[in-house]
């Protein structure tokens, strides 16, 4: 009996999810999709490991059935605020052509590396990525020149690019601005409220790094200030 495209299974995406605002709204957006989402999460010696559980309670949300969290240590090395507590996050806002100290070496590199071998390993059609104008701006792996120079790197380097079956890199926020996320994440329905963005590694957002305040003032600005930090009602600046 032939099997109408009704009945077909959904294709797969993997998702890089690390339990913030972004990729919780990139998991929803390939949900929305049609993809039956496959969550990735990494431990990778980030101070605010907190973020893994917003991830799991993500996934929950969105009824992500399968979502896996491996370990990758960067923090061994260093060189960066997210992995070295010595190193100060800073939280005097974003500087115009300045990489900041936030800039994990080699980790979308790496992440996406991960993701690919997910994907091939489970016939995903896709990989979607939270990354986005905001961050493009200071993070270089996070340009969409970088992530076509991947898509070409993913073609080349697997047995599915060599069959026909690349994995195709979906940034759907490559183009948006904070804001522009926000509002996305409400149209989706994205729990906001159980995304962690917060650089420090306490139990509680501290409303002053500079993910933070970028996080508070698009929420200010697309109209949920209840969902800001306490920090974040009192200053957008």
């Amino acid at each position: 009996m032939k099997v109408s495209n009704s009945e077909k299974s959904p294709q797969k995406a993997v998702v890089l999810l690390s339990g913030g605002l972004d990729s919780a709204t990139a998991a929803a957006q390939a949900s929305q999709d049609g993809y039956e989402v496959i969550g990735l999460s990494v431990r990778y010696g980030q101070r605010h490991v907190r973020e893994l559980r917003a991830a799991k309670a993500i996934a929950e949300h969105l009824g992500i059935r399968a979502h896996f969290v491996v370990d990758v240590n960067l923090d061994q090395w260093g060189g960066s605020s997210l992995t070295d507590l010595n190193s100060p996050v800073p939280s005097g806002g974003v500087e115009p052509d300045v990489i900041p100290s936030t800039y994990v070496p080699g980790r979308n590199t790496v992440f996406i590396a991960l993701a690919l071998s997910l994907a091939e390993s489970q016939q995903a059609a896709a990989i979607y990525l939270g990354i986005n104008a905001v961050d493009y701006s200071g993070y270089p792996d996070c340009r969409p020149e970088y992530l076509a120079a991947y898509q070409s790197l993913a073609a080349l380097s697997s047995k599915a690019g060599i069959e026909g079956r690349t994995p195709l890199l979906v940034a759907p926020l490559i183009h948006d601005s904070k804001q522009d996320i926000v509002c996305r994440a409400l149209a989706l329905g994205v729990p906001i409220a159980e995304t962690w963005s917060c650089y420090q590694g306490e139990s509680e957002p501290c409303g002053t790094c500079d993910s933070c305040r970028i996080r508070d003032k698009a929420l200010i600005e697309a109209g949920r200030p209840d969902l800001a930090t306490a920090f974040g009602q009192r200053n957008i600046n």
